[in-house]
């Protein structure tokens, strides 16, 4: 089994909040107070949506925010939330949020809900941290500083999970910098709409590129342990409906497969991985694809791009990040008369995603290159409901572009002829207007999609990230 992907983790997020250095003298009880409120109703409710927050008490001198920050850094939290738990001067906390390198929502809140007749003084200092919110941001939008503005109350439905999802996207951009993705074997040669500068993309985004060679990967093959492989083939046999005509010697080279990929993801510390299938029958050792290996990895966290797309693996682990589960795939074929889309690819998809009604099947397909003993896939469709489908692409001018949609999976029945995971998908409006709006917008033919509605997050994560959000609808 792989070591957890670094993006399968629970984002760290470093509090950072901010009271007045003036209130010291004359209310010192009121700092106490705020600081009491975040550790008692506060901390909690983020931390039960998946988002684990690390607070040290209130700042409100320059040098303690830098302090604070600098602590933030080192203990390796992934984002800072940013509270105004009374006024606070923005050139307080300006110098130090400039020179982090951890993106950062400021997050407009207070204690108090309503207020009614019996509001009083006591209630008006404890709760006029937005004046400040306002001062902070100002002074950032001035000097050309990047960050996340959120508002909204304890008491809203849904407003501890949506933060969490707001600060998962943050902390998915932090992440995105550090990202190592495995390329296996070369890109689909003329395939355009992937193709980058190593640099630029480096650079720009911050994912680092480990080259895998051929060679490696039938090293890992043939270091595979018997029993590696017999305990592969029992997890298949005890989660898939496996077809009656697949011979125990292809159950054997789907699993040393699958354990050499995981092997080569362990040891080059890879989040993601990418590798192109025609490499795979120039080799004439090649036993089969690890079509199944690439879609149990994506169910565990490891974000994949297929024939060698460093972006679409980037960017399907970011999303993975931001609302899991998310997972790989591409748009085939068109269903004029139901305004529906065909989502598939040569056998990779992440089957967390799957329909809960139907088994996943694991099948015999035909080969699509030259293998020694055949070729398995993992065959299922999506699970019904709502969808985020999402792409990010190099625009016309060097610009990062993420163009994406809210989507819906019908609930269907699985193709009884399909040879890998394929499932129907429909846009809000007409099907044709949909697929012009996204050519012309620049969009790639690989794409990553998530269930539920993740255009909030995503356009946090675009902004902080530094990338043009494009919403098709």
């Amino acid at each position: 089994m792989t070591e957890k992907p670094s993006f399968q983790k629970r984002p760290h997020i470093g509090l950072l909040g901010l009271t007045l250095e003036f209130y010291e003298e004359g209310f010192p009880q009121v700092r106490r107070e705020r600081e009491n409120w975040v550790r008692r109703e506060v901390l909690p409710r983020p931390r039960k949506a998946g988002v684990d927050i690390r607070f040290e008490g209130a700042a409100f001198t320059a040098e303690a925010v830098e302090r604070q920050i600098q602590a933030f850094e080192a203990s390796g939290c992934d984002a800072l939330l940013v509270m105004l738990l009374t006024y606070s001067t923005s050139l307080t906390a300006l110098t130090a949020l400039q020179r982090t390198r951890l993106p950062f929502l400021i997050w407009n809140t207070q204690e108090l809900f309503a207020i009614t007749p019996a509001f009083s003084s006591a209630d008006l200092v404890a709760n006029h941290g937005v004046h400040g919110t306002f001062d902070l941001a100002n002074v950032l939008l001035r000097q050309g500083v990047r960050f996340g503005y959120h508002t909204s109350h304890l008491q809203d439905p849904g407003a501890a999970e949506e933060l969490a999802a707001l600060l998962r996207a943050a902390a998915a951009v932090h992440r995105l910098r550090g990202m190592r993705i495995g390329l296996l074997g070369h890109p689909f040669p003329g395939m355009g709409d992937f193709s980058l500068d190593a640099t630029h993309f480096r650079g720009a985004l911050g994912p680092l590129i480990e080259t895998i060679t051929l060679s490696e990967y039938q090293a890992a093959l043939r270091n595979v342990r018997a029993e590696a492989i017999r305990a592969g083939v029992a997890e298949y046999r005890k989660q898939y409906a496996v077809d009656r005509d697949i011979s125990h010697r292809l159950l054997e080279a789907t699993a040393r497969a699958e354990e050499a990929l995981r092997r080569l993801v362990t040891d080059r510390r890879c989040d993601a991985i990418t590798y192109q299938f025609l490499a795979f029958g120039k080799d004439p050792l090649t036993e089969t694809l690890p079509f199944v290996a690439a879609c149990r990895l994506m169910a565990e966290g490891v974000g994949f791009g297929a024939e060698g797309n460093v972006i679409a693996a980037a960017f399907t682990t970011t999303l993975q990040a931001i609302q899991p589960p998310a997972g790989f795939s591409e748009i085939f074929t068109i269903d004029f008369a139901g305004h529906r889309l065909l989502l598939a690819h040569m056998g990779e998809a992440n089957p967390a995603l799957a329909h809960p009604g139907h088994p996943i099947r694991l099948r015999r397909r035909s080969p699509i290159v030259p293998v020694r003993v055949g070729q398995l896939t993992l065959v299922f469709p999506y699970a019904p409901g709502p969808y985020t489908l999402a792409a990010l692409t190099p625009g016309p001018r060097g610009e990062w572009r993420l163009i994406f949609s809210r989507m819906e999976v019908p609930d269907t029945e699985p193709f009884a002829q399909a040879e890998t995971p394929q499932s129907l998908i429909r846009p809000a409006g007409d099907v044709r207007r949909w697929l012009t709006a996204y050519a012309q917008a620049g969009g790639p033919h690989h794409l990553a999609l998530c269930r539920g509605d993740a255009r909030a997050p995503l356009r946090l994560w675009a902004h902080l990230a530094g990338v043009t959000p494009i919403e098709i609808e």
